[in-house]
């Protein structure tokens, strides 16, 4: 079953995955615009931002456990996923600061020390900015494959960040959200469970 998928997969450039998930920014910036996302388009808009960040992060988060226990292997896109989900958070953020604060500094400055939710949001962003900034050939080479992956393990607390902050947002308790954690949480304990491949060779030896 999964066999064809990895075929058709492999014939998909990556470059698809960048504009399949780019177009849709300057989509939603059109329809906040014009009136169709209702009567707080920045709200909405920001929301929209957000939480396709957030999707994206878990669609980046599956992709390895998809791999060792279905065989599904998507590891191609997975670096064109983790760099499209910082440049929705950095919409998300861009949105807050410009069109939702209007460059209110000081306002800004003091909402991130006071409102937890956004101290949590800000704390996931940053944390971004280093995976962000190495996700290319040359920083694989110049830190060694080791360091990398280890570096790049903080894409875990920063899914979960991205989760509370969802939740945090919302003020009220909302099913969505918490679904979103349960999801995330649920993709990195899946990460070590030996796959029942394993699992077969270690009761055969």
């Amino acid at each position: 079953m999964v066999d064809p998928i990895n075929r058709f997969a492999r014939k998909v450039p990556t470059w698809v995955v960048y504009i399949g998930y780019l177009l849709p920014i300057p989509f939603f910036f059109y329809l906040a615009a014009t009136g169709g996302m209702g009567v707080e388009p920045i709200n909405a808009l920001e929301r929209e931002m957000g939480e396709i960040a957030l999707q994206l992060l878990i669609i980046g988060l599956a992709i390895t456990p998809l791999r060792k226990h279905a065989g599904l292997n998507l590891l191609k896109f997975r670096r064109a996923i983790g760099v499209l989900a910082f440049v929705y958070v950095g919409v998300h953020l861009g949105i807050w600061v410009v069109l939702d604060m209007s460059l209110r500094w000081e306002q800004m400055w003091g909402d991130i020390w006071k409102r937890p939710y956004i101290t949590i949001g800000m704390i996931a962003f940053l944390a971004m900015i280093p995976l962000a900034a190495t996700s290319n050939n040359y920083s694989v080479r110049k830190m060694g494959a080791t360091a990398w992956r280890k570096m790049h393990k903080l894409v875990y607390p920063i899914a979960a960040l991205g989760a509370v902050h969802f939740i945090m947002v919302q003020k009220v308790w909302e099913a969505e959200p918490l679904i979103y954690l349960a999801v995330i949480l649920g993709l990195v304990g899946l990460r070590y469970i030996p796959s029942q491949k394993a699992t077969g060779v270690a009761s055969k030896g």
